[in-house]
């Protein structure tokens, strides 16, 4: 639980975030709890539902996929890449019309 503390409290509200973690023990065994705030951590995605997510999929049985496969209609073809010009073009347009 200390370890997973000093994530949230990086972020505003994130000690109202770690007090809702910590008072799941009160509803679900406290091993459970803190098996899914270990899945948390090493998956590095440190957030409240993360650890609500893990710990209805192990209460559930349902063990997390290792990969989601996504059907050929949702690939991509090609990447797409950052077009910081647009941004800066609309940038210019907001600034001009004020």
């Amino acid at each position: 639980f200390h370890r997973l503390q000093l994530n949230p409290l990086r972020r505003p509200g994130g000690d109202r975030e770690m007090v809702e973690i910590l008072a799941l023990v009160l509803q679900h065994d406290e091993a459970v709890v803190l098996q899914a705030v270990e899945l948390v951590l090493e998956a590095g995605v440190p957030t409240k539902t993360h650890v609500l997510n893990l710990l209805h999929r192990l209460i559930d049985g349902t063990p997390p996929p290792d990969t989601i496969d996504a059907p050929q209609a949702l690939r991509l073809a090609q990447e797409p890449r950052a077009n910081v010009e647009r941004y800066d073009a609309l940038r210019r347009e907001t600034r001009h019309a004020s």
